[in-house]
Parts: C-alpha cells; structure tokens; sequence
C-alpha cells in the first residue's frame, strides 16, 4: 500500500518532531514552512533556560531525525480546504498542497514592542527586545547602539502579555524563566553589569526554575522589583530613564539605565483567523478538548501540535508533536 501523505505545516521544533514521527509511524510527511529555512523560533536562540544548554543543541538533532523529509520552504500557508479523504493546503502563492491529514504546527509570533509606545521601542536607540539580545548573545557582543558595553540593564517582563489594552490578555507562560536566564547571562557576558528585573508576578512553576530565580539573587546579584515601567524617555547621552511604580512599597521610583530589554510575549499568528478552525479567547486554535483531545481541531483531518494551540515550553512542544503522529496513526490506519 501506498504510504499516505500527511501535510506538517510549519518548520519550527514542533513540525520537525512531528515530521520525524510521522515517518515513524509508516506516513509520508511533507513539511510546509513560510521562511526560507526549518527551526523556527528556538533556532534563533541562545541558550535555553533552565540549563543554558545551547539552543543548537536541541534544534540539531530534530533537524537530523527529519532528514530526507521532502520540504517547501518559503511559502506561507493561508487556508485549509477539506477535500474527498483529506486536506488540503493552499499557499499565498498559489500552490496547493494535498494530503490524508494535515498537523498545523504553525508556531506563535512574537509581540510587536512598537504598540507599547510608553517604552519608545523603535524611537530610542538602546531600547531592545529580549529577542534582539539573545541575537546579541548568539553573536557573543552585548553593546548598545554607540558600542559601549551597557553598566546598568533593566528587564521589563510582560510586554504584551496579560495586558488588556493591547488585547493580549494571556499570560505567555516562558518570558518570566527567560527574563531569569538572560539577566544571568548579562553578567556573564559583562562582569559587572548591574541588572534589574521589573515584574508584575513571577512565574517560575517548572522543574529547575525556582533554583534557576534564587542563583540569579545569590550568585549573580540580580535585583528584581515588583512594578511596572510607566514611561521610558531618552537622556541627551541616550541612556533610558524610567518610571516606575513599585507596588510592594506602594511608591514611585525613577531609576536610569543604559539598556532596557523588553521581554515580549508569544502572540497567535496571523494563520489563525484564515484556516477556518475554532480559535481560543487568546486568538490561538482552539483543541477539540482542552484535556484529553489537545492535538485533534474539531475539523476531521486536521490536528495540532505546539505553540499553534497557545504558549508552551520546549519539552511540551516536542512531547506534543510526537503524541499527534500516534493519534493520526490511531485514526487513520
């Protein structure tokens, strides 16, 4: 019998472990990714909390079990059309894709930090993203803008998540762990460096995290202050001056730094609102059951896997991917 085609659209860790299982189970996957290359998110990365291993490290090796996949690159998925014993996948660019079953693995996308304009991101040059310092730590340079190395680094958590006014009302689950992580990293990099993390409530629920917060304190000298920024200006030298309302002491502060880094939120891709498949409140696909049916849509053909149905980690990503190859196995042969 002929092997049946499974579509796996998206490229990121999630579509590549579901890929290398499908193939697995006996299935012929067909990897559909809307950037020039596979690896998603986590391939951009540094170094993953709460170990630090390097990002290459659990990228490289999903990359390999999926070697020999047949991949599209560079096209971008913008609607799911059910068909006579399957699915079917068409492009923004025209070509059209069919197959048995289809895992939507299409990912998150990151925040836009320019519609929080209170904190001048895209108008004061030594204002960053957590995303564009993990670039930086890949490149092995942490500077501002001038060249210098930064003295004194803030780190905003929640920046376009659980905010109501830019309705992202979820919380993104990851970005407390990798504001801990990167303000380690900060004073690995610059010994030296002074950095604070402003919070609105820490959530480091995962095996190695609470561990991975008091290290920040007690080996890194990492301060962390329960506020929001309520505003960042530029100083004449352009270095960022903030205000802050500290809600344990119930006071304002003002504090000056020479970077602020932005930790931004996983939002739902644009994909969300043209496949035709339920969405959740947060804009995310919505399982046909949010407990024993997280990979089935409510639409016959069609699962799914990772960061498409909402913010998960690294290891529930994977985990997932690989469950959807048994469950399509289980409902199709």
């Amino acid at each position: 019998m002929a092997q049946e085609t499974i579509l796996v659209i998206g490229g990121g860790i999630a579509g590549l472990q579901a890929a290398a299982a499908l193939r697995e189970e006996g299935f012929r996957p067909l990897i559909i990714e809307r950037s020039a290359e596979v690896g998603g998110h986590v391939a951009q990365w540094d170094r993953l909390f709460p170990t630090q291993l390097p990002a290459r490290e659990v990228v490289a090796p999903l990359m390999a079990s999926a070697e020999g996949i047949e991949t599209a690159t560079g096209c971008e998925i913008t609607a799911l059309e059910s068909i006579d014993r399957g699915v079917s996948a068409i492009g923004a660019d025209g070509r059209r894709f069919e197959g048995r079953a289809a895992v939507v693995a299409t990912g998150f996308d990151l925040f836009d930090a320019r519609l929080k304009e209170e904190y001048g991101y895209g108008m004061y040059e030594n204002v960053i993203t957590s995303a564009e310092l993990e670039r930086m730590f890949r490149e092995g340079r942490v500077a501002m803008r001038s060249g210098e190395a930064p003295r004194r680094v803030a780190i905003l958590h929640c920046v376009g998540s659980r905010d109501e006014k830019v309705g992202q009302n979820h919380c993104s689950k990851v970005c407390c762990i990798t504001g801990i992580k990167q303000a380690i990293e900060l004073t690995e990099a610059l010994p030296g460096v002074q950095v604070t993390n402003f919070y609105m409530d820490l959530r480091a629920f995962g095996n190695g995290y609470e561990e991975l917060y008091r290290r920040s304190q007690v080996e890194h000298g990492i301060t962390y202050i329960r506020g929001r920024i309520s505003e960042a200006g530029e100083t004449q030298d352009k270095r960022i001056q903030l205000k802050v309302e500290d809600t344990l002491v119930g006071r304002p502060l003002r504090m000056t730094v020479d970077m602020l880094v932005l930790l931004v939120g996983m939002r739902a891709p644009k994909c969300c609102g043209s496949f035709g498949l339920p969405r959740q409140a947060n804009g995310f696909f919505a399982p046909r059951d949010p407990y024993t049916g997280t990979v089935r849509s409510s639409i016959p053909g069609v699962y799914l896997a990772g960061t498409a149905t909402g913010p998960k980690t690294i290891a529930e990503t994977v985990n997932e991917a690989a469950t959807v190859a048994l469950r399509i196995k289980r409902d199709l042969l």
